[in-house]
């Protein structure tokens, strides 16, 4: 079980940020469901913000992008009342707010697809795009958006 595994790694699912704008969270298509992005708010705060300048950043940004995808399995557990639904993560979109001559997108990024995969095993395994970017909204470090297959 999924419960059981996020206990095990000593996760608790908070209760998923509010929208920030005129959007939903969460829309399923067929068995396909998107996640709106999520950045890296806990309890009500932007905990992890500005630019990644080097890779004495990248500590902090790995840990905003862990943050990222527990908001999102946050925002599919509020939907669904559960994630044993889930039968495999389909992609991970991952957007870097960092310097013009940072490069190491993917090392950031990597901490949220390792955490996918320590909770939901091969299901966890998805494609992936990490990208930097000039700025993301409430000038997040990270911004992580989902894209889940769930069972009929």
């Amino acid at each position: 079980m999924i419960e059981n595994r996020l206990r095990e790694l000593g996760i608790l699912l908070p209760i998923p940020p509010k929208s920030a704008g005129s959007y939903i969270p969460v829309v399923v298509s067929g068995n396909l469901v998107f996640v709106s992005g999520q950045i890296p708010i806990e309890h009500g705060q932007l905990k992890y913000q500005g630019k990644v300048k080097n890779n004495q950043y990248i500590q902090n940004a790995q840990n905003a992008a862990k943050l990222c995808i527990i908001n999102a399995l946050s925002q599919l557990n509020t939907y669904f009342g559960t994630l044993e639904h889930i039968e495999k993560i389909v992609k991970v979109s991952g957007f870097v707010n960092s310097e013009e001559r940072f490069t190491e997108h993917p090392k950031v990024i990597n901490a949220a697809s390792d955490l996918l995969v320590d909770i939901f095993g091969e299901k966890g395994r998805h494609t992936r795009i990490a990208v930097g970017v000039s700025s993301l909204p409430l000038n997040a470090t990270v911004e992580i958006d989902m894209i889940v297959e769930i069972s009929e």
